[in-house]
């Protein structure tokens, strides 16, 4: 049992302690997203450790969309989110919430904390707020307007919620202590005017609770036992257990559970990658890429269209771990887990990026035959398939020299190579156009060769990969890069992004074997030599294939 400990994070150690103590009886978590971008690759850490919480100990995972702010918030990022958090195997089954379910309730408990004394309606600006907030080192002082009456306060914040006063002009603060150490325990701001339409409740409000008040009522309602969230929360933990203790612990459904606990995590940061949502939003209404799904960027929606698999995101974030310590992972590590994942998975086709015709001059004219293939050698069950072979072939240009540096085994006069899955050919010419580019290859095979070896025992070197030109598929392919500059760092001094000229490469003129023509939406495979791909879900169609490569 002590070993069985020692191997379990400290969630999970705190989660054991509360069922073993009598606290909890069903564990029940949620994954609380603001709808106002797309979620990324530090997201799925979360959803992936609250749903597996969840499903380790038997209990009940929610989604909850906290729509408090109408100004950001949209349907696209709700529906887009949704998607996302099923593609990634959570289930939050039929507990699907938003927070301005609640609105009614949140006015109520404020109303109820007016009339206990806890809250009242201040007169003063943002600024003034912050100034009066005081410092680290220097207390806060007591708001002027705080010796109003309970009577005052709640006519006054009846009249906020009546739309008599303008946005910023009112707000409704908890009494707690202008002296406390922490800063957020300063009579913190819990209601504000806001004239705004919000996305499900339209005009009916127009005063929306903060963040730190709505959100630990969103979890008593709920009857969320840990509500697990990253770092940044931990100085306001007081604060969520004063409006618990307050005003939530009468919304909890089950009066025999336990109240929410909130327990931080350290979040996943990924190493020269850009997750912020205004940089995010700054690149798409620029144009600099096309959408939130853009492959170059680690929004959950784009790694799924780069040809990112959940469960090479789920090895990622087990590999991390969960921790107290701030770390970063580095992008290499997502790749080592994608092709971990794909390497027994994805059929190993041939695919030439960057073409030169190659002409067989003694092979039969109008002869098509057909070769057995090896779908994937590390994965019988993938079977193989037939790949015509004939006089015509497209093979990549860099492997071809017309003068070869010493140890270069590939194709140049008077060498012999090995077509994979088909004969050895010998290189005799070549063809050139006016600019001295090679448009043409040719050769002569061994007939006796077929399947790659040669009967009389000779050996070559190098073998190549090929695609039949009657029969070759025409295919745009995409290669990308970090879409920052590495070595300068993600940001610039002023806040713009270093942006990588060569984050996209788009190559128009590829050819691929006749066993991908009917290749849909995110079918992955193993391109022979170049890496793994994946067909673009937004942008192929089937009259004309477009490849992203995942990783190399």
């Amino acid at each position: 049992m002590e070993n069985e400990n020692v191997s379990k994070n400290f969630i999970e150690q705190f989660i054991d302690q509360d069922i073993e103590e009598g606290h909890c009886k069903t564990v029940h978590t949620r994954f609380p997203p603001e709808p106002n971008g797309y979620l990324h690759i530090g997201h799925a850490k979360s959803i992936l450790l609250n749903s597996g919480l969840a499903q380790k100990y038997n209990g009940k995972f929610n989604l909850r969309f906290d729509d408090t702010n109408p100004t950001k918030e949209k349907t696209e990022f709700v529906e887009a989110i949704k998607e996302d958090i099923k593609w990634l195997g959570a289930d939050w089954e039929d507990r699907l919430f938003f927070a301005s379910d609640y609105f009614d309730q949140m006015y109520e408990a404020a109303v109820k904390l007016i009339k206990k004394g806890k809250a009242y309606v201040s007169d003063l600006s943002a600024d003034e707020i912050r100034e009066y907030r005081g410092t680290l080192t220097e207390p806060g002082k007591e708001d002027p307007a705080g010796s109003r009456s309970v009577e005052e306060n709640l006519a006054l914040f009846e009249d906020m919620k009546n739309g008599k006063f303008a946005d910023g002009e009112k707000v409704l603060r908890a009494r707690i202590d202008m002296t406390s150490s922490n800063i957020n325990m300063r009579d913190p701001v819990i209601y504000r005017v806001a004239h705004m339409t919000h996305h499900r409740t339209g005009d009916k409000w127009c005063i929306y609770p903060m963040y730190d008040f709505a959100h630990p009522l969103e979890d008593a309602i709920e009857g969320i036992t840990h509500s697990i969230c990253t770092l940044e929360f931990e100085d306001h933990r007081p604060l969520y257990n004063w409006v618990i203790d307050e005003v939530g612990k009468d919304m909890i459904p089950d009066k025999d559970e336990m109240p929410p606990r909130q327990i931080e995590f350290a979040k996943l940061y990924l190493t020269n990658v850009v997750t912020g949502k205004r940089y995010i939003k700054r690149l798409v209404e620029e144009g600099i890429v096309d959408g939130w799904d853009d492959p170059r960027l680690v929004s959950i929606a784009a790694l799924r269209r780069r040809g990112f698999t959940p469960e090479s995101i789920k090895k990622f974030v087990e590999l991390c771990g969960i921790s107290k310590a701030q770390s970063s992972a580095d992008y290499a590590m997502l790749e080592y887990c994608i092709r971990e994942d794909l390497k027994a998975k994805a059929p190993r086709m041939m695919a030439i990026l960057d073409p030169v015709k190659l002409v067989i001059d003694n092979y039969p004219e109008g002869q098509t035959e057909m070769l057995p293939v090896v779908n994937n050698p590390e994965n019988e069950a993938l079977g193989s398939r037939e790949v015509p072979f004939g006089k015509e072939l497209y093979i990549e240009r860099e492997d071809f020299m017309e003068e070869p540096p010493k140890k270069y085994f590939r194709m140049f006069p008077g060498n012999e190579v090995r077509l994979m899955h088909a004969y050895f050919v010998k290189c005799n010419s070549f063809v050139k156009d006016e600019n001295g580019k090679v448009t043409e290859i040719h050769c002569t095979y061994d007939p006796e060769s077929r399947g790659g070896n040669s009967p009389d025992g000779r050996k070559v070197k190098g073998t190549i990969h090929w695609v039949a030109a009657p029969t070759a598929v025409k295919a745009e392919v995409r290669l990308y890069e970090n879409i920052v500059d590495e070595e300068l760092g993600v940001y610039n001094e002023d806040g713009s992004l270093n942006l990588n000229p060569n984050s996209l490469t788009v190559l128009k003129e590829c050819y691929v074997e006749p066993g991908l023509a009917d290749a849909k939406g995110y079918d992955s495979f193993q391109f022979v030599r170049q890496g793994y791909f994946c067909v673009d879900a937004k942008d192929s169609k089937e009259d004309a294939l477009v490849f992203n490569r995942i990783v190399h």
